[in-house]
């Protein structure tokens, strides 16, 4: 049985949008969009590597011995178990990371990154900061880009990650 939980709205929360909340709103989702489809194009074309594959072999190159839990990896990733046991078996199958055992947990398992894995890495992160800088970094001040920081940390804070 499922249940509900209902949330008690107030009468000003049931309002529409400001014009100012419309345009912040809409305006992060299309940057993002915008930003995420170059970059998954260009990653894709130039080294057959799309983004959401590019931010996982990123995160287990970034972890302790370059392996992660996989429960870990997805939460890191933002993807559901189900996608990354998908993803990681089209990355194995590329010889770009492997499956290890748990030694202390037969359970659980850890995606590793293999050598291939990160020389693709290493490739790609020359063609990411190309376009994060050219289509995001340029068109802000580093005073603006502090600002942008600080204001991704209200909503987001690194620790809740």
């Amino acid at each position: 049985m499922s249940s509900a939980i209902a949330v008690k709205i107030s009468p000003a929360e049931q309002e529409a949008l400001t014009f100012g909340e419309l345009r912040a709103w809409r305006g992060l989702l299309r940057a993002h969009a915008c930003l995420a489809k170059r970059l998954d194009a260009q990653l894709e074309q130039a080294h057959s590597l799309p983004m959401s594959s590019y931010e996982v072999l990123h995160h287990l190159q970034d972890a302790s011995g370059a392996r992660m839990r996989m429960c870990d990896l997805a939460e890191q990733a933002q993807l559901s178990r189900s996608g990354l046991t998908r993803m990681v078996d089209r990355l194995e199958r590329e010889g770009l990371l492997e499956r290890c055992s748990c030694e202390h947990d037969a359970r659980g398992s850890y995606a590793c990154l293999t050598d291939a894995g990160h020389e693709r890495l290493e490739e790609a992160r020359v063609t990411h900061l190309a376009v994060v800088r050219e289509h995001f970094f340029s068109r802000f001040s580093e005073v603006e880009l502090s600002t942008l920081a600080d204001m991704w940390e209200r909503i987001a804070p690194c620790s809740a990650c």
